[in-house]
């Protein structure tokens, strides 16, 4: 009795632990979807819907060579004979098959309209014709020769095979796709001239690592084309692995059109990328000005894929619009690779591409050894009955009075001239017509040839080296009929590069206008339309005034600096807009309620600048190292209360000498050279003060003088600057006369 039940009690009803009898039945119904559904044999590469359809097409002797049948009739023999399932996903599973665009070699020949790229669903299933392909024949041969086993069907009355003896290298050729319980499978196309090539290899250095194996099969082979762009290192990992995935591109030029105009044309989008999806998608993005470079996208497709990209001004970079496309657009998508597969039918697991060629030439050998085998039998079959024929001939007018006139014609063969059973069965079920053919040089002939092969099948059985020769020469075979140097072998996708450069691709999603930032003195900040002149017209609340007001484009980063050290970054795109008086920038990003700002910059990237505390310690730092990348900004210049962020200076290119002074009104001027630079810290002391703290600082050239700023925008120069150059952390002097009372530079 099963642990999950009690004995039933005296009405007759059980008691079952719910748990229990949920994990199993669970259990049961997720080893079915695995193995029954979803995911492919590594022998054949096939799950049982698509074993069945090849098999059933078989049956139904839809060769190559021969006339079409409607779909719905080889549907209905599948779902009648073998496989209980929906007619619908039954017929989708054929129509697949027969996709050039989602089977790299289709198994299966349609005839009518079976769907397109743009993601059009096929005709219905009375509509449409159907037969097998040349490399489902290849799949399918040998099977009626005791190659594979079989099992019975659903209902019992039919047998299907378990596996096909697999002479196409079908799973990494066609890949497959499935999602299971707890499990999912999902291996691209790939080059069969290439794979075999590979399982050549194998044969020859069953010890070859992936790394060879690779130079064999350098990445997948869409039917779409495209271009993949991942380095050989990830590919090798993926394959290793057996995990991974593959960046693939459209593949497309630029077409020039006279008068400084030019246009992108795609011709090759990626795999399972449907076209009309993309270009409403594309169409979506340009009209929610998500593509500013961008200027209309349109079909131009008859059989072959034309997508034409205008830019929206001749002054736009190629090379920039297709970087800003590949990443807003499925014209760039990720193609997973997990090999999850089943061993031998039965064993789900993860293999690298060298377990995967191992187990299919393991399965070749298994095929040709049962097929020679097979051979064998039947070979001795027909020499058993060609003895028979033979005494027949040298005893025929014997054996025709045996037959004549004996009550038990086939005892009285056998004892009479010591035949097998088979052999006088053949003999009475001969045709009288045949008795002309019976020459003994005919007989002996194939006698002999039979015997001739014999002897070579009994050979190459006790070869394993024989053996594996006659699978290489098997596999070459395949390789030339499906190689690249026909149309449908030729590999499709290529291998490049992604494009290197300095590439702002977030800068070109935004389209680019000029504005200018104001920021008043309590935080308020927002952003004018264009590069104004005249700020004497802005307003600000009520105790308010204006602190920083500067040019920028949408497309700049704004770094500002807080008392407290920290450095925050914002998109001058993300600006609230000139109306009313802005919003306070603590509400963007995380400044605390008692900082203060200290300044707000644009960022220009390879410059750097000098931060500097209230206590007179500063330090340089580039200004690409204090971008801060979170609203909770960037700890740059290490203060502790009552100490403070106070100055930030940008260095001018050729700027050789720092100018310091403090609140006590002294001046310093030492050599920028004796500052160091850094990403974060203290700081070294740039001036000494026995009282107060730091004024100002900033850089200037020596041969050009010290210069400085009044309030009413008069500039001032010193050039004669001997008495106030010393080191750093000296305390300095007084500055020259007509030094601002403020001790602002500016």
């Amino acid at each position: 009795m099963s642990e999950l039940t009690t004995p039933p009690s005296s009405d007759g009803s059980q008691s079952i632990n719910l748990r229990d009898a949920l994990e199993e039945r669970y259990l049961a119904y997720a080893l079915s979807t695995i193995m029954h559904r979803a995911l492919p044999d590594v022998r054949d590469g096939l799950k049982p819907v698509h074993r069945r359809l090849l098999y059933a097409m078989r049956q139904l002797k839809l060769n190559p060579e021969q006339g079409f049948k409607k779909c719905a009739r080889v549907v209905g023999d599948v779902i009648g004979k073998y496989h209980p399932h929906g007619d619908q996903s039954v017929y989708d599973a054929l129509v697949r098959l027969a996709q050039e665009f989602a089977v790299r070699y289709p198994l299966v020949d349609g005839q009518g309209n079976f769907g397109n790229v743009d993601g059009d669903n096929a005709a219905a299933m009375r509509y449409t014709e159907a037969r097998l392909t040349a490399v489902a024949m290849a799949l399918l041969d040998g099977i009626d020769e005791d190659t594979v086993d079989f099992r019975e069907t659903y209902d019992g009355e039919e047998s299907e095979p378990i596996v096909l003896p697999g002479a196409f290298p079908n799973l990494l050729a066609n890949g497959s796709t499935g999602i299971a319980v707890g499990m999912a499978t999902s291996i691209p196309p790939h080059n069969a001239a290439e794979l075999c090539d590979a399982a050549l290899h194998l044969i020859k250095f069953p010890n070859a690592g992936i790394t060879k194996l690779v130079e064999f099969v350098p990445g997948p082979d869409f039917p779409t084309g495209g271009i993949i762009i991942d380095d050989q290192d990830s590919i090798t990992e993926a394959y290793r692995t057996g995990r991974g995935g593959f960046r693939v591109r459209a593949r497309w030029e630029m077409e020039e059109l006279g008068r400084g105009m030019w246009q992108i044309v795609v011709t090759e989008i990626p795999y399972q990328v449907q076209k009309g999806r993309l270009i409403e998608k594309t169409a979506e993005l340009l009209q929610a000005r998500k593509l500013p470079l961008l200027g209309d996208i349109r079909d131009e497709s008859a059989e072959d894929i034309r997508l034409v990209l205008e830019p929206k001004s001749r002054t736009v970079d190629p090379l920039l619009l297709m970087e800003s496309m590949f990443k807003t657009t499925d014209l760039e998508t990720r193609i997973s690779l997990n090999m999850n597969v089943l061993s031998k039918g039965l064993v789900p697991n993860v293999l690298s591409l060298r377990d995967v060629l191992r187990q299919w030439l393991d399965h070749r050998k298994d095929v040709l050894v049962r097929r020679s085998t097979y051979r064998l039998e039947k070979i001795a079959h027909r020499l058993e009955m060609l003895g028979g024929y033979l005494i027949a001939y040298l005893n025929l007018d014997e054996v025709i009075r045996i037959i004549r006139e004996e009550d038990e014609p086939k005892k009285e063969l056998m004892a009479t001239f010591s035949l097998s059973d088979v052999q006088a069965e053949a003999i009475l079920n001969m045709r009288l017509r045949s008795l002309r053919k019976l020459e003994e040089m005919e007989i002996r002939t194939e006698h002999d040839a039979l015997t001739e092969e014999q002897v070579g099948l009994n050979t190459l059985l006790a070869s394993d080296e024989m053996q594996w020769a006659q699978i290489s020469d098997d596999i070459r075979a395949t390789r030339d009929r499906f190689g690249k140097k026909t149309d449908l072998g030729r590999r499709r996708t290529d291998f490049a590069e992604a494009p290197q450069g300095d590439f702002d691709l977030d800068a070109a999603m935004i389209e680019k206008e000029p504005v200018t930032i104001v920021c008043s003195e309590k935080g308020w900040i927002r952003t004018m339309k264009g590069h104004l002149a005249d700020f004497d017209g802005l307003s600000y609340k009520d105790g308010d005034k204006a602190r920083f007001t500067l040019h920028a484009e949408t497309t700049d980063k704004v770094i500002v600096l807080s008392s407290s050290g920290k450095f925050f970054t914002l998109g001058a795109d993300k600006l609230p807009g000139g109306r009313g008086h802005g919003e306070p920038l603590r509400l963007m990003v995380d400044i605390e309620a008692t900082d203060e700002i200290i300044s707000l910059n644009v960022h220009k990237a390879g410059t750097k600048m000098i931060v500097a505390s209230s206590d007179g310690r500063g330090f340089v730092v580039s200004e690409d190292d204090v971008i801060a990348n979170t609203r909770k900004g960037k700890q740059v210049l290490n203060v502790k209360l009552p100490v403070e962020a106070h100055a930030c200076h940008r260095i001018a290119e050729g700027d050789d000498h720092v100018a310091v002074v403090g609140e006590n009104r002294k001046l310093l001027l030492f050599a920028l050279d004796d500052l160091p630079e850094m990403t974060r810290g203290r700081g070294n002391k740039l001036q000494n003060y026995r009282d107060g703290g730091l004024a100002d600082v900033k850089t200037f050239q020596i041969a050009n003088g010290l210069t400085w700023q009044y309030s009413s925008g008069r500039i001032w120069t010193v050039t004669d600057l001997r008495d106030w150059i010393g080191k750093r952390a000296q305390a300095g002097r007084l500055p020259p006369k007509g030094f601002p009372r403020n001790n602002r530079f500016s």
